[in-house]
This record gives structure tokens, C-alpha cells and sequence, in this order.
């Protein structure tokens, strides 16, 4: 059975380079996702402190939206998740395909 345990880390490096551990992330529930908090999570699922499912499960997110997020950070870093910039670092990432 050991083979099906899988290792989880006790504290991954969050956005701005401080340890994150699952008390220090966002409460389940939380409904007003600001850029830091967003970036939390991901950094939590990337580093493996949560998987996607429960990631997605602990905030009531879809997985359509928390793929968004990752793909922000992954295109654009913290500022691609912001709700007011969204069109502008999509239209930079797709301009930058083109090229």
C-alpha cells in the first residue's frame, strides 16, 4: 500500500517567496480572490501542498477557472491575474505566439 501514498510537502515557496503551508493558505470559502491570494493557490497545487481536485474543492472553483489561473501565472506572472488586465496580457501572450 505504501506505493500508493504519495509524498506531500509540509510547506511549498509561495508567489512572493515566502513558505506556504495548508493553514496559511486562503480559508475554504473564501469568495473574494484578490491577485495574491490566486497566486497562492496555484503555488500551492504547483508545488504539490494541494492537488487540483482539492484545490478546487476547498474554494468552489471549476477546474475551467483554476486552469485560467495557472495558465495567467505561467503566461504573465501575478499581474496576468488580475480580472482588469486579462484581455490585455491575452492579447500580449497571443501576439507573442504570432512572432
Amino acid at each position: 500500500m505504501i506505493e500508493n501514498q504519495k509524498f506531500r510537502p509540509a510547506q511549498v515557496i509561495g508567489p512572493l517567496g515566502e513558505p506556504l503551508t495548508i493553514e496559511s493558505l486562503p480559508p475554504p470559502g473564501t469568495t473574494r480572490w484578490v491577485v495574491r491570494r490566486k497566486a497562492e493557490v496555484v503555488a500551492a497545487v504547483n508545488g504539490g501542498l494541494l492537488t487540483v481536485d482539492e484545490a478546487c474543492d476547498r474554494y468552489g472553483l471549476s477546474l475551467e477557472e483554476f486552469a485560467s489561473w495557472q495558465r495567467a501565472v505561467d503566461r504573465s506572472g501575478m499581474p496576468g491575474l488580475r480580472v482588469t488586465r486579462i484581455q490585455h496580457y491575452k492579447s500580449l501572450y497571443e501576439r507573442q505566439q504570432r512572432y
